[in-house]
């Protein structure tokens, strides 16, 4: 493992995704480099502009472009308002909710934001109902009631403590209703909204370039006039744009070979921020596919992988291995399947797939996604055919496609066994059990779960307190480790690489870790 202390010139720790620490840069005075936009590379394309269809990488720029009722100003842990001036659980039952919007809210077209478009924007994420869309998010909703110009009151059908932080999330992001239809999605590449930033210009795939918006109101100070955003497709590209000074900032994608020559580099022209995250990486498995389908095949491939041996040989120790599908750091983490299938073993899984009467080698077809989680995942998809073809138990085909096709392919239920990575919606449990799990969920793949859906979650959600949620959360992990139909593969860390003249990247990721560029700013202007 490389030493992670003698070369960073700038640290962040996240601790449990709480909090970020501050750790400015000193200004520095004899700066020559011009004021333009800062431009951010990652390897994290939006799928979509609209809001409600998007349960992906898209948040990244949502959160910069849309303002939600409620959001995380740095450092903070809980939501708290942004268009709205406040809102509060109004029963003591966790059943009404009510937000009360800021006075003059605008869109950037100069609308009115008011309490009918919150309600119109909620409304078209459900009636639209995008498969792997945010929907899912709304489980616990009844109905959205408009009070008034200002004030909103959502109803739901159970106790829900989480509630505030699904409306946190960019999926529900406030839109337009003049520009929005409530049956159907947007579809231009044009966006109306009231974020810190309008978008100026996009190109799909290739970059979004973000104004600041001067009639944004709400709790971004935005210490810069303008951010243009570029989409790589590998981590090499990214990086090299970096150092040729094309890029101020890169992340999201950072390929862990790229992270250690950053850290072990003597150029002073660069910094590297780090942070603990709770970003993990998991395989899913098609119910309907005639191999994948079957309890057997996924408990020996459960068996087989050698979590470790990704964690060092393909990410260099940058990640961990994970054997839950809640990381570590977040209340009601388990280690169930390193309980119940210890250390990677062929004769366990031969005797597995033996006893089911199923014929080895098994033909296994893995699909990954070729730009969205950084380059590494090619090698992370070589490395797992390599363990599991090594067991002489399977016969692997891997197959990838870019992001935004291969999106299409698992909602349409193309895909075997595919790859999936999750950065978190909010920073609780609940958050990565729920939306994996119901009839309609973030992979597209049904995964009907009564004991999870029906009592485990409805009983966690009833407490306010989330410390006492554990054993709730600690049943319905024992439920996945026994079904495997999610298997957990590497819980990761967070790096931001910056020019030495940027401060606010260690401040810039929210608790779901995305990145507010409004605190990104050049050391000699602010």
């Amino acid at each position: 493992m490389f030493n992670r202390i003698r070369r960073l010139r700038q640290v962040a720790a996240i601790a449990s995704i709480s909090s970020l620490v501050a750790g400015c840069g000193v200004l520095s005075s004899d700066s020559t480099e011009e004021e333009g936009a800062i431009v951010v590379g990652t390897t994290a394309a939006p799928s979509t502009l609209d809001p409600a269809a998007s349960w992906d990488s898209s948040w990244e720029l949502f959160r910069n472009i849309y303002q939600t009722l409620l959001s995380y100003p740095s450092g903070s842990s809980a939501p708290e308002p942004d268009a709205a001036e406040s809102c509060q659980f109004t029963d003591s039952s966790n059943m009404k909710y009510k937000c009360e919007l800021r006075d003059g809210l605008k869109f950037s077209d100069g609308h009115t934001l008011d309490a009918q478009a919150v309600k119109h924007s909620i409304d078209r994420i459900r009636k639209i109902n995008v498969n792997g869309g945010p929907a899912g998010l709304l489980g616990s909703l009844e109905r959205v009631q408009v009070l008034n110009d200002r004030e909103v009151v959502f109803h739901l059908n159970k106790a829900d403590a989480t509630f505030p932080f699904v409306l946190a999330t960019p999926a529900m992001s406030i839109v337009d209703p003049e520009d929005y239809p409530a049956d159907k999605l947007r579809e231009d590449d044009t966006v109306v909204g009231s974020g810190p930033y309008t978008l100026d210009s996009y190109e799909e795939g290739q970059q979004a370039e973000l104004v600041k918006y001067d009639g944004y109101r709400g709790y971004s100070e935005r210490k810069n006039d303008a951010v243009t955003i570029r989409y790589f497709q590998d981590s090499p590209t990214m990086v090299s744009a970096l150092r040729d000074k094309e890029l101020d900032v890169a992340f999201r994608g950072l390929a862990a070979d790229d992270i250690v020559d950053i850290q072990a580099d003597d150029d002073d022209h660069l910094q590297l921020i780090e942070g603990s995250g709770t970003e993990i990486n998991y395989l899913v498995f098609n119910p309907k596919d005639p191999t994948a389908g079957k309890s057997a095949v996924r408990k020996a491939i459960a068996q087989v992988v050698d979590r470790p041996a990704i964690a060092h040989k393909v990410y260099k120790d940058t990640v961990e291995p994970l054997y839950s599908m809640v990381p570590k750091g977040l209340t009601g983490h388990t280690t169930g399947f390193f309980d119940d299938y210890g250390d990677p073993s062929k004769a366990k899984a031969g005797k597995i797939l033996t006893e089911a009467g199923i014929t080895t080698p098994v033909p296994l077809e893995l699909w990954y996604t070729s730009d969205r989680y950084g380059s590494a995942t090619k090698a992370e998809f070589q490395e797992l055919k390599s363990q599991l073809e090594a067991s002489g138990l399977f016969e692997v085909t891997l197959k990838s496609r870019p992001w935004k096709s291969y999106v299409t392919g698992y909602q349409n239920g193309e895909y075997p066994v595919f790859g999936r990575g999750w950065f978190p919606d909010f920073p609780d449990a609940d958050n990565f059990i729920a939306p994996f799990v119901g009839k309609q969920n973030a992979l597209g793949t049904p995964y009907v779960t009564p004991k999870i859906t029906e009592t485990l979650l409805p009983n966690s959600r009833a407490q306010s307190d989330r410390a006492n949620v554990v054993k709730d959360f600690e049943e319905a992990q024992r439920i996945l480790v026994e079904d495997a139909r999610l298997l957990p593969l590497w819980q990761g860390r967070q790096y931001v690489a910056a020019s030495a003249e940027i401060s606010g990247a260690e401040r810039a990721l929210d608790p779901s870790t995305i990145m507010m560029v409004g605190e990104l700013y050049r050391k000699t202007s602010w």
